[in-house]
């Protein structure tokens, strides 16, 4: 079991910037793959960002060219760097490292 604490969320203006931290600890397993999600209300929970196994980073369509996602593995860390913020980027953040998920974190982005 990883345990994952999720931290750099809050609000931001339209065009800004946040970067997300997600520590993780417990039984990691370098094999892992770790990823990003989001969720607006009523909406379903949709990939950010995957890291693959292999080490392929694939973004979705609405983020690409905004937003970079890292990990560093001495630290435990996985990290999304989210630049030119928009009203629609508004939403509940999730990182999710192997088969754990973290709690969540709320992203506001003000027009």
């Amino acid at each position: 079991q990883v345990q994952l604490v999720e931290s750099g969320g809050g609000l931001v203006q339209s065009g800004g910037s946040l970067t997300l931290s997600c520590a993780a600890s417990g039984s990691i397993q370098s094999f892992y793959d770790v990823a990003w999600f989001r969720q607006s209300p009523g909406k379903e929970r949709d990939l950010v960002a995957h890291i693959h196994t292999i080490g392929k980073i694939t973004y979705g369509e609405s983020v690409k060219g905004r937003f970079t996602i890292s990990r560093d593995d001495v630290k435990n860390t996985l990290y999304l760097q989210m630049n030119n913020l928009q009203p629609d980027d508004t939403a509940i953040y999730y990182c999710r490292w192997g088969p754990s998920w973290g709690q969540g974190i709320q992203v506001t982005v003000s027009s």
